[in-house]
């Protein structure tokens, strides 16, 4: 293979790249021609593909197999690398073109068997789904045939620096993207097992205080769980899983107003998903227009449907419910090693044997069992399963492991949705994880639902790993699709979510315990009472960054008197402060980084090695520390005992004395933003010599954790506590009343290459909160100077 080749001159090529010449100008062959008339196989009728000044493609095509050919194929021509990774990530390939070092992607993955369920999804679809899905593979493989005839590298930068062609695209390429994230969104298994390690240093009561907002007889479930578990390696099961703990949970905002709460005379949605932000963007914008598809807003390249968006009649968002639809369960083992208990006796294990091939090492056998529940994980990895003994193995259930999955058919119909009525039918199908729609249509009726599998329990909740054999905590089905959250036009005329609860405690069914604080709700419904809401009021609440969260705390924490000058100077900054997480400000950081300070003062001591794995900000916890479980204050450590407000004095000290060591002693410089900048890393190219600094995006920006404008933080990284890794990546707001006034935004740009200027150009754009539209015609398009791209059936196929 070409890659030792393509590894030893790398430097050398870097070097080249930035000083321009020859081999710069080569690069900027590898732009997609976007201006040009190109033929291909595989459609039926010429497509116009009009770019405008952003790089976002307006697809004018006569039938919707049309479009979403071409759809693919300018995903294709835009993304190609992005979907190549995601696609690997998802069947457990990565390993192949990287190396041994993301092989624990790939076990794990393998383990899941998330790239044989998409298999098995597409024979479960529909016949215009699966016809939706091989015509955007169609256009997907119709742009690598036609970059093989372009200068070596055309199909992407990566392609030419790892050595490697793309294979042609499949189906089960674009289904997987869904099971990969709702396993990213549905990850709360690894809160389980917390709570087990928890409970071997601490009390059931301590640990079950921790989590505030969980129900009274935890603390005997959390008692049960330590004994049960306590042979198995916690540690190593929870390291078997690649991501890191600590990390922010997807989340999102929306909310949608009748008409008798707006400016306008008709409905306004506005919706601004939160994941993980790298470079590009996971969105990609489009609009489509044909005879019998006419939908636009956010893609994601590698599938062929609009995610969020709008079609002629209806607009809809999405937030993540954050319900508990994974449980971990402890399987006893019969001495052979190849049976295990189950309440009718002991049954073999399900296996199978995966070969994960390692570029430059050898190929890795895995051989994965499964038990009725779902996958044994705590075989990953060959310590861990010796650690675990030869008695017991853990296995997980998880509703995106089921089989019957037809989330695809759901978004096929919801991009065909006409009324609330067909709205629900779509979303019947949706599988995983339990979301939260919002529905607005140009009739002025608004709506909302969580569709998705949402598990029925035979007894207690998935808090901590269960026993598998006595079948005890089995789930026993699904809450029926009629029975789960719903409303079609309240009478208050608003709807809003930022992943608060959604049901009323008298709600009949166990959803979740892990719900997001309403601190962002709360901000939200605060400002909607001021008045009717314009799309333009809208959009500035987006990027409202008022903490609600410091709110709260603000008023428990500054009851105290500090003996040194700085100590007082920042409490009465602090208590002149208006909670906006402002990036050009320091009273953000003081705030931030005391209540840093203040978490690992109360609980450190306690927790010792398991502080990392459970340090966030934690407000709910610290407010009833602070308010009503005093014990916490008490640092165990030390011989005298401490109280509330000893630790509140402390922390501050120490978040003061760290701030002046970095930033210097005058606190009116200190600002906000030099800590909370957004950082949009590209996966690939950043780990390259010298390219990290002119591919990797960095700004600037508002918010924190419990903001509007969320600006949510590894908070346990102790190199960057405070950096912006997560949020909006995308933002809309729709006006129903004329959706061609609708608004969008993501975060980085249409492209994902580095040397093109839509890599980068709405990077700034998006922080200031402006927005572009999506609906012009093409006679506009065509007046603005846009590219027009023409794919054109060859020929033959005419």
């Amino acid at each position: 293979m070409k890659r030792p080749l393509i590894y030893a001159v790398l430097g050398l090529l870097s070097l080249v790249l930035i000083a321009g010449g020859g081999a710069a100008a080569w690069l900027f062959t590898l732009f997609p021609s976007t201006d040009t008339t190109i033929e291909v196989s595989g459609l039926e009728a010429p497509v116009e593909v009009l770019r405008d000044d952003a790089g976002v493609p307006h697809i004018f095509a006569k039938s919707s197999r049309d479009a979403y050919f071409t759809l693919g194929f300018v995903h294709a021509q835009d993304r190609m690398w992005q979907m190549e990774l995601m696609r690997r990530l998802g069947a457990g390939r990565l390993s192949e073109i990287v190396g041994p070092r993301t092989l624990s992607y790939d076990k794990w993955m393998r383990t899941l068997g998330l790239y044989r369920l998409a298999e098995q999804q597409y024979q479960d679809l529909s016949k215009p789904v699966q016809t939706a899905l091989n015509l955007y593979a169609a256009g997907v493989n119709a742009r690598i045939k036609h970059s093989k005839r372009l200068p070596w590298g055309a199909a992407g930068m990566e392609y030419v620096f790892s050595g490697f062609s793309p294979e042609p695209w499949r189906p089960a390429d674009s289904l997987v993207w869904g099971k990969i994230m709702a396993g990213i969104l549905g990850r709360n298994w690894g809160d389980e097992i917390l709570r087990a390690r928890l409970a071997r240093k601490l009390t059931p009561t301590q640990v079950g205080q921790l989590w505030p907002v969980y129900s009274e007889d935890a603390p005997i479930t959390i008692a049960k769980a330590a004994a049960l578990t306590r042979s198995m390696d916690l540690d190593g099961i929870l390291a078997s899983a690649p991501l890191p703990a600590g990390l922010p949970q997807g989340a999102s905002n929306a909310w949608v107003l009748g008409n008798k709460n707006t400016t306008t005379r008709g409905a306004i949605l506005a919706n601004d998903p939160h994941l993980s932000f790298s470079a590009p963007i996971l969105w990609y914008l489009a609009s489509i227009k044909a005879p019998d598809l006419d939908v636009r807003g956010a893609t994601v390249p590698g599938v062929p449907f609009v995610i969020l968006g709008h079609n002629a009649n209806v607009a809809w968002g999405m937030t993540s419910t954050q319900s508990d639809t994974q449980d971990l369960y402890v399987e006893q083992v019969d001495e052979s090693g190849k049976k295990y208990m189950t309440p009718d006796g002991l049954k073999p294990f399900e296996t199978r044997e995966e070969i994960i091939k390692v570029w430059g090492a050898k190929s890795v056998k895995l051989t994965v069992r499964e038990t009725r529940h779902g996958p044994v994980i705590s075989d990953i990895h060959q310590e861990v399963a010796k650690a675990v003994g030869d008695k017991a193995v853990m296995a997980m259930s998880a509703t995106f492991l089921e089989s019957g999955d037809r989330t695809a058919e759901a978004f096929y119909n919801l991009n065909r949705a006409g009324n609330w009525e067909t709205f629900k039918t779509a979303l019947e199908d949706f599988q995983a994880p339990q979301s939260n729609f919002f529905f607005a249509d140009k009739k002025g009726d608004i709506g909302f639902i969580a569709p998705g599998l949402v598990p029925m329990r035979k007894r207690g909740w998935g808090l901590v790993p269960g026993p598998g054999w006595d079948g005890e905590t089995d789930w026993t089905g699904y809450v029926p699709y009629n029975q789960l959250p719903s409303v079609l036009n309240p009478p208050l005329g608003r709807i809003v979510n930022t992943n608060n609860k959604i049901t009323p405690d008298d709600f009949p069914h166990f959803l979740s315990f892990d719900w997001a604080p309403a601190f962002r709700a709360g901000r939200i419904i605060e400002q909607l009472d001021t008045g009717a809401q314009s799309v333009h009021a809208a959009g500035r609440l987006q990027l409202d960054h008022v903490s609600g969260m410091a709110k709260l705390l603000l008023p428990l924490m500054l009851d105290i008197e500090p003996d040194d000058d700085l100590g007082r100077k920042a409490i009465t900054m602090l208590g002149k402060w208006n909670a906006r997480m402002s990036r050009n400000r320091a009273e953000p950081l003081i705030f931030s980084t005391w209540l840093l300070e203040l978490n690992e003062a109360l609980y450190a001591d306690e927790l010792g090695e398991l502080y990392p794995e459970y340090l966030t900000l934690r407000p709910r916890f610290v407010v009833s520390v602070l308010t009503e479980h005093k014990d916490w204050c008490n640092n165990v450590n030390t011989d005298e005992p401490e109280d509330c407000q000893n630790r509140l004095l402390y922390s501050l000290k120490r978040a003061l004395d760290k701030l002046k060591a970095s930033y210097g002693p005058n606190m009116g410089d200190w600002r906000w933003g030099d800590v909370h900048r957004a950082q949009f890393t590209n996966r690939t190219l950043s780990h390259l010599p010298l390219l990290s600094r002119f591919v990797d995006l960095e700004v600037s920006t508002d918010g924190g954790n419990y903001t509007v404008n969320r600006g949510a933080s590894h908070i346990n990284d102790a190199k960057q506590p405070f950096a912006h890794i997560h949020g909006a990546g995308f933002r809309a707001v729709y006006d129903l009343e004329d959706l061609r006034r609708s608004r969008f935004i993501i975060a980085t740009g249409q492209s994902g290459n580095p040397l093109s200027p839509h890599y980068k150009d709405m990077l700034e754009v998006w922080r200031d909160g402006r927005y572009r539209r999506l609906s012009q015609t093409a006679s506009d398009l065509k007046g603005a100077d846009a590219d027009i791209l023409v794919l054109t059936p060859v020929a033959s196929s005419r």
